[in-house]
C-alpha cells in the first residue's frame, strides 16, 4: 500500500532535529540522496514549512523548492517586492485537519470563485467567472500516498482580500501525520549548526 510505503520511507530516512525560534526543525536525508526540511510550531505542532532538495542531473545538490510555507523575501530587491505586492500571491499553509492554500491580494467577491478537483490530471483548479485568475495546483501529500482527489473535500472562503482554499485531509493522512509527529518528538535535538536546511 502506497501510504505504508511512504510511511516506511519516512522512518528509514536519516533524521536530525533542533528546537529554534519557537519551532521544531527537522531535516530528512532519504536513501536516494534527496532531502526534506520541515518546521513545526511548538505550540500546536502545526507544520509551517516544508521544502525539498533533489540531486541534480550531474549528482550535485539541487536548489531547495518550497512545498509548504511562505517564500523568504530576504535578499529580494525591495522594488521587486513593491512591484509584486499588488499581484495575487499563492502559497500553502496547512492546518491540523486540512491542506490549505491562500491567494492574497485578490479582491473579487466570493461568488466569482470556483475550485474543482481534476482526478485525471491529479490537480485542483481555481477559476474565476470574470476570467481574471486561473491557478492549477497539485497536492503532493496525496500523490505520495496515491490517494484519490475528491471534489467533496474542497471548500473555499474569502476575507480581507484573501481567498482560502481548504482540502479536508483523508483519515490515512491524519493517521500518518500523527504517527510521524510522535516519532519526531522522540528525536534527540542537535545544535543548529549541524543541519544545513537553509534555502539556497
Amino acid at each position: 500500500m502506497a501510504v505504508q510505503h511512504w510511511a516506511d520511507t519516512l522512518r528509514k530516512a536519516k533524521k536530525t532535529a533542533l528546537i529554534s525560534d519557537g519551532k521544531r526543525k527537522v531535516h530528512y536525508l532519504f536513501e536516494d540522496g534527496s532531502e526534506m526540511a520541515e518546521e513545526y510550531e511548538l505550540k500546536g505542532d502545526e507544520l509551517v514549512l516544508r521544502k525539498w532538495r533533489h540531486k541534480s542531473t550531474f549528482g550535485g545538490q539541487g536548489q531547495w523548492t518550497l512545498e509548504v510555507g511562505e517564500t523568504n523575501p530576504n535578499g529580494v530587491p525591495s522594488d521587486l517586492i513593491k512591484e509584486s505586492s499588488s499581484n495575487p500571491l499563492f502559497m500553502r499553509k496547512d492546518t491540523k485537519t486540512s491542506f490549505q492554500w491562500r491567494v492574497r491580494n485578490i479582491s473579487y467577491p466570493i461568488e466569482v470563485y470556483s475550485v474543482s478537483a481534476e482526478p485525471a490530471e491529479r490537480c485542483c483548479v481555481i477559476r474565476t467567472s470574470n476570467k481574471k485568475y486561473y491557478k492549477k495546483f497539485s497536492i503532493p501529500d496525496l500523490d505520495r500516498c496515491q490517494l484519490p482527489l475528491e471534489s467533496a473535500a474542497l471548500s473555499l472562503t474569502h476575507a480581507n482580500n484573501t481567498l482560502i482554499i481548504s482540502y479536508k485531509k483523508p483519515k490515512e493522512i491524519l493517521t500518518l501525520e500523527q504517527e510521524l509527529l510522535g516519532e519526531l518528538k522522540k528525536l534527540k535535538e542537535t545544535s543548529e549548526g549541524d543541519i544545513d536546511c537553509k534555502t539556497q
